[in-house]
């Protein structure tokens, strides 16, 4: 055992600063323990005891969660852990367990009101360890969620992202191939002679129902009647390749009307060599336009990820339209969302001022708050989730709405307490909740929670001009 002395306490740079009679005095009220490899020290629900220096070995802290062990920190000699003057943390949270073999100077708790009083330099440096300690937890905290919130958007990402990058890769491939066979079509086309009265008319139709189109989807009952009556036109009109072409003409709304349309302009021996040439431009359009849709899709969830994480900003309060962070935050959810068939209600007040923030702290909030309320509703196979904004004076509103099954009355006001979970071990650190409303206090805001079967409700409240 090593012999703790004035001049080794000193060497620590938390405590030489302090008079050597007063930590003479904390030696001797002291006691030197010692403790095997994995001996405990400390256990959820029990006293918080301390200050306690460690002279030798050190000390793990934990908690277990689902069946599982979750480290914390590790502290070694010449670390002053264990309760603090002025701490608010009366009963331990979690275990301390040694490593090794552990020596530590252990200091009487019911010794600390003595300290206060006649030992300011003492209480001084123990509060500045205390004020350290919290600091440098909550930053790696902080930090911990961070990467947690943009872990449960990774394997959604992933996912959104390969969706439309292979329909790039199969669409461009298959463009490829339909080009190689357009110097064919092209030939039977250079073999017609028409005036340009006939191919201005001609041109003037097909723009008119390209142009003319709506963007709104066919049913399938809608695609296969269409189908179905162009097919039948093209074969009493003895068209080669009808049931192909159908497909090609369906896509961009053609109706049998527009073919009638067509078919006066077209010298009737032409008739099937131009529609299948038209059919061939068609496809190829048709593909071009998919690729664009991939490709302005995997912009626009990069552009969601730079926002979301506001990476291209300083760290100052800056002015934003919060309705865009809550909308990134859904996108980037999105695949989760459609994996548990949840339905989004969004009932925004489109007329809130931009609000003054912090936006990548607040993207955090909404990530862990709709992420949260998307696990409630996961074993129902289904869910509504709604999420509402509106203005209360100076103050913006949020609410997150999900029908799940509740949070039980007995634990509602555990919620928000660090370290606390429901979840299963790698599926919540226990801090979410906790950073979430430390976020919305550096807003100066409160967030609250009101929850009952089917309808469980998170509101956020701040300054518009925090």
């Amino acid at each position: 055992m090593q012999t703790v002395t004035v001049s080794w306490l000193k060497s620590l740079e938390v405590l030489e600063n302090v008079p050597d009679d007063q930590l003479q005095w904390f030696i001797d009220v002291s006691e030197n323990r010692i403790f095997e490899d994995g001996a405990m020290l400390n256990e959820p629900g029990l006293p918080m005891t301390g200050p306690h220096v460690i002279v030798e070995g050190g000390m793990r802290f934990y908690m277990l969660q689902g069946g599982g062990r979750r480290d914390f920190v590790n502290v070694g000699p010449g670390n002053v852990t264990g309760y603090m003057p002025f701490s608010r943390g009366l009963i331990s949270k979690g275990y301390a367990q040694a490593i090794g073999d552990l020596q530590v100077l252990s200091f009487p708790t019911d010794k600390i009101n003595e300290m206060i009083k006649s030992h300011f330099e003492l209480t001084q440096a123990l509060v500045h360890i205390m004020t350290t300690r919290v600091r440098d937890f909550t930053a790696l905290q902080q930090q911990n969620e961070k990467m947690m919130a943009l872990g449960k958007l990774s394997a959604g990402l992933a996912h959104e992202l390969n969706n439309p990058a292979s329909a790039i890769v199969r669409d461009s491939t298959s463009l490829s191939k339909h080009l190689r066979l357009v110097p064919e079509s092209l030939k039977s086309m250079f073999a017609i002679k028409m005036d340009e009265e006939q191919v201005n008319a001609i041109t003037d139709e097909l723009f008119k129902v390209l142009d003319g189109r709506d963007e709104t989807r066919l049913s399938l009952k809608q695609r296969t009647m269409l189908e179905d009556e162009i097919t039948e036109w093209l074969d009493e009109n003895e068209i080669e390749n009808s049931y192909d072409i159908a497909e090609s003409f369906v896509d961009f709304k053609f109706l049998t009307k527009n073919l009638e349309a067509l078919k006066k302009h077209i010298p009737p021996a032409h008739l099937s060599t131009i529609l299948n040439w038209m059919s061939n431009k068609l496809v190829a359009e048709k593909m071009i336009e998919d690729i664009q849709e991939s490709s302005k899709r995997i912009a626009d969830l990069v552009s969601s990820v730079k926002t979301f994480t506001h990476m291209d900003r300083g760290q100052d309060k800056q002015y934003a339209d919060i309705h865009i962070g809550i909308r990134n935050t859904l996108t980037m959810l999105g695949y989760k969302m459609r994996k548990g068939n949840i339905n989004i209600i969004e009932d925004f007040d489109e007329t809130l001022p931009e609000v003054k923030a912090l936006i990548g702290e607040l993207n955090q909030v909404w990530t862990n708050l709709i992420d949260n309320a998307i696990d409630a509703m996961e074993p129902a196979g289904k869910g509504t989730l709604t999420i509402k904004t509106r203005r209360d004076r100076e103050f913006v509103e949020v609410f997150i709405i999900d029908d799940g099954p509740g949070i039980p009355p007995e634990i509602q006001s555990q919620v928000f307490d660090p370290f606390f979970t429901t979840k299963e071990m790698g599926k919540g650190t226990g801090m979410g909740l906790e950073v979430v409303q430390r976020i919305v206090k550096q807003h100066r805001g409160s967030i609250k929670v009101k929850s009952q079967p089917g309808h469980t409700e998170f509101s956020v409240c701040f300054l518009i001009d925090g």
